[in-house]
């Protein structure tokens, strides 16, 4: 690694890579990329790094003072950079190997994995440590608002990583995950996901048996109670397994649930022992049980209850998870990440029960991989049904998903409006920020959810 100075990344306004460029530049690299789609908040923070981003994937972007180049999964072998990269016999790697190679030798791998409430888990973990003097590294998905960043240079023995089921690269088609040699883990739950690159649960399921089994016999892994699917992925491991969750059994046992003055208190005990007490500062049921695997993972490595529970009161959430936009005539508008139908349900929960008594619009746009493919029509209807009023936009880039495939989201209106909910189908953004300023009212609360920029819809909303 000492041969190494120049560093360039092949898609690099990515969210993980972005993060990475960033973690390499401030580790002293000479750090450099280029891009097809250049916008921010990468874009943003790339240029406060001082990371020079070119335009396009063009051959001549590829000199051979670069010493190492870092490929990103979005990018094909008949990409022209590639293909310069590989005539010119530069040094390649994939995002998650770089992350391993850079920044996990010799420190505590702690990874988050799972289908749901990564990047929340990861991101609390991350201030916890952080918060409590240990100075840890991490690389997460999002944007903690407590960091202004979504990536930090490790001081201390701790990197915090996300854990990822995509694949890594063209030539590693592996989840990410496989990568980060994990001491101590927490697995939030198992549900089918990323139909473009799985064919089904059981290819899902085989890729974290692969992932738990890589956990060492003096390593721990802390899972969600009562998931099945979790269950199945176990049978090998050889570390030890210990379980969270609200239910009789868990090993970790969250009781005395409560949302008040925009908190939520809770406890946590250890197969019936002392009680710890917790308040987060956030809201919603499944970001306690997150909150409880974190509590947990961090008792296990030497934290105190006080400790914890300081960093928790001061932890201030991630950009596009139950985010407030603003507030425009009494009208509330949040934004938020949720693409899948588990996502969905929880989130409209959560926020049904933090404005407790005011109406609640569920805006989606069907933007990802697997929402805008039909694998979930069936499911989508009944996670939409606690929301007073619903509006599915039409789907993002339709045309990249072949006919037969294709999510029909009149139908799943269709479903909604036979189940007794206030749905609507319409298909363009200024329609819809159009039907909002005719019907939405003083004290209602908008979730808009989508897994892009959904066309600015949230500001649209709030200018009108």
């Amino acid at each position: 690694m000492k041969d190494i100075k120049s560093i360039y990344l092949i898609a690099i306004c990515g969210t993980g890579m972005a993060a990475l460029a960033g973690l390499l530049k401030s580790a002293g690299y000479r750090v450099s990329g280029s891009d097809a789609n250049i916008y921010p908040p990468m874009s943003t923070l790339l240029e406060n790094a001082g990371i020079p981003v070119l335009p396009g994937y063009r051959k001549e972007n590829i000199t051979e003072n670069i010493d190492l180049v870092i490929v990103g999964n979005a990018v094909s072998k008949s990409n022209e950079e590639v293909q310069a990269v590989m005539k010119a016999g530069l040094n390649y790697t994939s995002f998650p190997a770089a992350i391993a190679r850079f920044f996990l030798e010799g420190r505590q791998s702690l990874v988050v994995a799972g289908t749901h409430g990564k990047t929340t888990t990861t991101s609390i973990l991350s201030w916890v440590l952080q918060s409590s003097g240990r100075k840890p590294g991490f690389m997460v998905g999002g944007w903690l608002k407590n960091f202004d960043n979504n990536h930090q240079v490790p001081e201390g023995n701790f990197f915090v990583t996300e854990g990822d089921e995509y694949d890594s690269a063209f030539f590693d088609k592996g989840p990410k995950f496989l990568h980060y040699r994990p001491d101590a883990s927490i697995l939030t739950g198992i549900e089918f996901d990323h139909a473009d690159i799985f064919d089904d649960l059981d290819q899902i399921k085989e890729a974290f048996r692969k992932y738990v089994n890589l956990i060492r016999p003096d390593g721990i892994i802390l899972v969600k109670h009562n998931d099945k699917n979790i269950q199945d992925v176990l049978k090998n491991a050889v570390c030890r397994i210990e379980t969270y969750g609200y239910s009789d059994g868990a090993d970790w046992l969250i009781e005395g649930y409560r949302f008040e003055d925009g908190r939520c208190d809770f406890t946590l005990s250890f197969k019936g022992g002392t009680k710890a007490s917790f308040q987060l500062a956030m809201i919603g049921r499944h970001n306690v049980e997150n909150a409880a695997a974190v509590a947990a993972l961090c008792l296990r490595l030497g934290l105190t209850e006080e400790e914890i529970n300081v960093a928790f009161k001061t932890f201030q959430g991630i950009k596009r998870r139950q985010e407030v936009v603003g507030v425009n005539n009494g009208i509330t508008v949040l934004d938020d990440f949720a693409h899948h139908p588990t996502a969905i349900r929880l989130t409209i929960e959560a926020v049904k029960e933090a404005y407790s008594g005011q109406r609640l619009w569920a805006v989606f746009e069907p933007r990802s991989a697997t929402s805008r493919r039909k694998v979930f029509e069936q499911e989508f209807p009944d996670s939409f049904l606690g929301a007073d009023k619903v509006i599915i936009a039409g789907l993002f880039a339709p045309e990249k998903i072949s006919e037969e495939e294709r999510l029909d989201p009149g139908k799943v209106v269709s479903c909604l409006q036979k189940k007794g909910c206030d749905a609507y189908f319409i298909k363009e953004v200024d329609d819809i920020v159009g039907f909002m300023s005719d019907n939405a009212v003083s004290g209602d609360v908008v979730l808009v959810m989508s897994s892009g920029g959904f066309g600015g819809i949230h500001q649209k909303i709030l200018d009108q």
